[in-house]
């Protein structure tokens, strides 16, 4: 199966009969939110019902972990979820993120194979017996740390991770399947956290990333924020409330302000509406009216459409083309859908950007097809893609030497040369860190290495060949010997905000013993009653009898 595990939302695609196919869940629903709540009774809902306790539940409801994943606590993106997000964010062990709900407490990776085991639960309801291979897209532009973060989630979730796909290349998948397409085309991707683009050379069979870059502190949340940010100082001014203060009060003004962004996308004017959003001291209640006309909201968030062609600027430079060199342009996520977007899109790449697929699937559909190719000895479809940021070596000073440069086709490796630098030295340290500045503080540090078990000599005469390589998966690994004996030695890694091989075992057990639904009992017969209400006369009792899962 091929997974889009999304910032806002997740969907599941298989092939089929020889056609990748989005799997619904029985509910007919395609897309699921990425969303988990912890019900009182212990439950765990996930999708679009643990979106709904989004504000009846709001400090045991997490969302958006995408943002979070792989990162350390101290990350400028940390920094920003803590001021924002209800639920309890703590620091973990090597500065790592955990979320405290319900007196337990789970790593980032934990949330998200949740979402990922009710990805595997759908499929599997659907083919009628057990799947455990999978292809899990991710952003371009992530780092080695987020991309391990998130394999390791599809381990928590039983899941073998067949390969780390980037989501741009997963949509060209799905647009150039049994074309035979000959273009260079740029994917547009604009999802819920983040905003990456690639430029792809597309030949038969034969998918090449050119060039890939990107921005993970960009995507329709902030679209969403700016709303929100209007909301309040609009009730702010009329009642006098800083409505941003009151965490229940911020919950309902986020949903509405996400319905909000979603009308604009079809109409002029958003007509907001939350009723009681707040509460005086004095038991007297506020309602929130507000109508934001698309010309407005367009001016709020012109920045940001801006920030997304700044990336698209660095993309096709390091891919030496211009923007009419491009074949096609393909959109890529829900906020694509905005107007804004789509006019600036076509004026950027003076063409028309293809839409098809929809941009909340297509990702899912190339997942499928790469895992579909990766199973069956009679398909042929490579993918050449390339690391996103260059691979950097810490040197004295707090400055970095380059080892890999971004935009490389993976996989590939590289070897540097290290001597000791005094008598009878044991073990050197070596920190790794990905980003394009010099100076390391300008870059994300992935871990700090140790290789022990050196040889005794005078300095300068124990040489250590340490090899640096990133796999298909965009993953780093990093090994050493040395030079002379030919003895491999051994590696630590002392700072990392990754979970350890018996963190793992232990989360995979932890998640054996949580029953992980996608309906509650009772909001199962509430859905169906709402279903009942929407549907013809003939489809009452069909509605009625679906069975919760």
């Amino acid at each position: 199966m091929g997974i889009d595990l999304g910032t806002s939302n997740a969907c599941v695609a298989i092939v089929e009969n020889g056609q990748p196919t989005v799997v619904a869940n029985e509910w007919g629903e395609f897309n699921h939110a990425s969303v988990v709540s912890f019900l009182d009774d212990g439950t765990v809902l996930v999708g679009n019902d643990a979106k709904r306790q989004m504000i009846i539940n709001h400090e045991n409801t997490i969302y958006s972990v995408k943002r979070l994943i792989g990162r350390f606590y101290f990350a400028e993106e940390v920094k920003k979820a803590l001021a924002l997000m209800p639920y309890h964010i703590v620091e973990g062990p090597n500065n790592s993120v955990r979320i405290a709900v319900r007196d337990q407490v789970y790593s980032v990776p934990e949330i998200s194979a949740m979402v990922l085991k009710e990805m595997k639960a759908i499929v599997e309801a659907h083919v009628g017996h057990a799947v455990r291979k999978a292809v899990v897209t991710v952003p371009a532009f992530f780092n080695d740390n987020q991309r391990q973060a998130t394999k390791d989630a599809g381990r928590i979730a039983g899941l073998e991770v067949l390969r780390i796909l980037n989501e741009p290349t997963a949509a060209a998948l799905a647009y150039g399947f049994g074309q035979n397409m000959a273009q260079k085309v740029a994917v547009y991707d604009l999802g819920g956290g983040t905003f990456d683009v690639s430029i792809l050379e597309i030949g038969t069979d034969v998918f090449e990333v050119i060039s890939t870059a990107g921005d993970t502190y960009l995507g329709g949340d902030d679209f969403d924020d700016r709303i929100v940010q209007w909301l309040c100082n609009q009730f702010g001014q009329q009642f006098k409330v800083d409505l941003r203060q009151d965490k229940y009060s911020l919950a309902k003004i986020k949903e509405a302000a996400e319905k909000a962004k979603n009308t604009l996308s079809e109409s002029d004017v958003a007509h907001i509406h939350v009723p009681l959003v707040y509460t005086d001291a004095e038991g007297f209640s506020y309602d929130l009216d507000a109508d934001l006309p698309r010309n407005q909201f367009n001016q709020m968030v012109l920045d940001l459409v801006q920030r997304t062609f700044k990336v698209c600027d660095e993309a096709l430079q390091s891919a030496r083309l211009t923007a009419a060199d491009i074949d096609g342009v393909i959109l890529v996520g829900g906020p694509t859908r905005l107007p804004v977007i789509r006019n600036s899109v076509r004026h950027y790449f003076q063409r028309e950007p293809n839409a098809e697929v929809d941009p909340d699937i297509v990702v899912g559909l190339g997942a499928s097809i790469q895992a579909h190719a990766l199973l069956s000895e009679g398909t042929q479809t490579f993918l050449l893609d390339v690391t996103p940021q260059t691979l950097r070596l810490g040197t004295v000073g707090g400055y970095s030497e380059a080892i890999i440069d971004k935009n490389t086709p993976i996989p590939i490796d590289r070897t540097r040369t290290f001597t000791t630098a005094r008598d009878n030295q044991e073990k050197v340290q070596i920190k790794i860190f990905q980003g394009e500045g010099r100076r390391t503080d300008e870059c994300t540090l992935l871990g700090q290495f140790e290789f022990s078990g050196l040889r005794k000599a005078p300095r300068g005469q124990v040489k250590i060949e340490v090899t640096f390589e990133i796999d298909t998966d965009g993953i780093v690994n990093v090994s050493a010997r040395d030079i002379d004996t030919g003895q491999e030695a051994s590696t630590t890694i002392s700072l990392s905000s990754g979970l350890s091989e018996q963190d793992i075992k232990n989360a995979a057990a932890r998640h054996e013993n949580i029953q992980v639904v996608d309906r509650a009992p009772e909001a199962a017969a509430d859905v169906s009653a709402r279903e009942t209400a929407m549907l013809p006369a003939q489809d009452d009792e069909t509605a009625v009898n679906r069975p919760p899962r």
